[in-house]
Formats: C-alpha cells, structure tokens, sequence
C-alpha cells in the first residue's frame, strides 16, 4: 500500500481548522472527501500540523495511504479537480520512501504572521492579515521577540486547552520585519504549543504599540502564567509556511 506525500496551500477562512469535526467543514475533510471520489477510498488523511479555525498554510504537509500505485502526479491533479471549489489545493504529490510520516518524521515547523499596520483596512486581503491601525515599532517587536527565543517553559503563550504532555519547547527562530504597510513575524520551532504563536505576536504587538517592553515579555515569560500574557492576536494573520524533515 503506497504512501504519498502531500504539499497543501490552503484558505482558512470557511474551515473549522484542519481536523475533521461532524457536521463542520474542515481541511482534512475535504481532503478526505477528495480522495473518495477520486478512487473510493474511505481514508484518514495525516497531517503535519492541525490548524486552528481560521488558520492558512501556505506548506502544509498531509499523507494518505492508498490501495493502488498510482503515479504521484495522477494523484495531485484528481484530488486538486475534487478539491473544488474548497479552497484548498496539493501543490505537489511524491511517494513516500521506508515509514515516513508527516507528523511524526518532521523536525521542524516554520509560523508566518501578517500585521496590515495602516490606517486603511484591507480589501484584497480581508481575513487574511491582521488589521492594526496604530503605528507598529517593527524594530522594538524583533528586540523583545529574542527574549522568546531559546529552551523556556512557556506557559504564558499557552492556550489552556493545550494537550501537550509539557509546556516547555525550544523556540528556534523569532523575527519581525517591516515589509511596507506589513508587519511580518516569523517562528520557527521543532513543534508549538496551542495557540502559541498567535499569543507571542499579541504579546509583541503591545510592545510595537509602546505599552509593552522588552523588559515586560521578559517578566511575562517568566511568570510562568497564562494571566500574564498579552491579548492572543487573531487566526487570520497566521501562516503554517513549512516543514522541516531530515
């Protein structure tokens, strides 16, 4: 039974995140659907990473097992014709090599986050980025972003509902840059915790804003508590833009 491997973009907007959920529409789900009507297997679709409500990709990797040894590329285009007209589309398709799971083989995921700092809301990327309106001191978020960076306990940036076995990871990478009218903000890390990236850019946001310092993000990670942290930014700025594998 062949494995393929899965390279997926997609829209957050119209799903209830990437896990199937009766009687809500979810990224797996279409997916899933897809693969019925394209050979009329009733699989479970794999997946790097489970999205939250809202959530993008933009490298999102899933794997299905199926019954047949279809060419990989046979199997990109009929599940992109079913996917339609789901947001939602399998940029690549390869087969997957020895016990290969998207999941459990990957060593690292990468997080993009999309500020609209201007005082004009989005047209062409309504539910796409975050709208800020006041000016956001991009410069001050990337100094008080390296507090974050590094082998902590992160409570504070933890979403109660967190099922993770343990609240401490290690934070690769933390950078924030102006790109024009953009605020973007990018993680990377061998795995998150829940809503964990969406409570650090809140949290760096109040420093960009000038109510918050370096000093501040410092004492919230040390406290150790969800009550210390900042207001948890919105799903729609977020990006799963990649996944490392060896």
């Amino acid at each position: 039974m062949p494995r393929y491997r899965l390279l997926i973009e997609y829209d957050g907007r119209p799903f209830h995140g990437f896990q199937a959920q009766a009687d809500l529409p979810s990224v797996q789900g279409a997916l899933e659907r897809a693969v019925k009507k394209f050979c009329g297997e009733e699989i479970r679709v794999g997946a790097a990473g489970r999205t939250d409500t809202g959530v993008h990709a933009t490298g999102q990797v899933a794997h299905v097992d199926l019954a047949k040894d279809w060419p990989a590329d046979t199997v990109r285009n009929a599940l992109n014709f079913h996917l339609m007209p789901d947001p939602v589309a399998v940029l690549e398709a390869s087969v997957a090599e020895g016990d290969w799971h998207s999941r459990f083989s990957a060593t690292g995921r990468r997080y993009r986050y999309r500020i609209l700092n201007r005082m004009a809301p989005p047209a062409l990327d309504q539910g796409r980025v975050w709208h800020v309106k006041k000016p956001l001191d991009a410069e001050a978020m990337h100094e008080a972003a390296q507090v974050l960076v590094g082998h902590h306990d992160f409570t504070t940036f933890r979403d109660l509902a967190c099922q993770a076995k343990s609240p401490v990871k290690t934070l690769d990478v933390a950078n924030v840059r102006r790109e024009g009218a953009e605020v973007i903000l990018e993680f990377a890390s061998r795995s998150f915790l829940h809503r964990q990236v969406r409570s650090m850019t809140g949290t760096l946001a109040e420093v960009g804003v000038g109510r918050w310092t370096r000093a501040d993000v410092q004492a919230a990670l040390d406290a150790r508590d969800r009550r210390a942290c900042g207001p948890v930014a919105p799903a729609e700025g977020l990006y799963l833009t990649g996944v490392v594998y060896d």
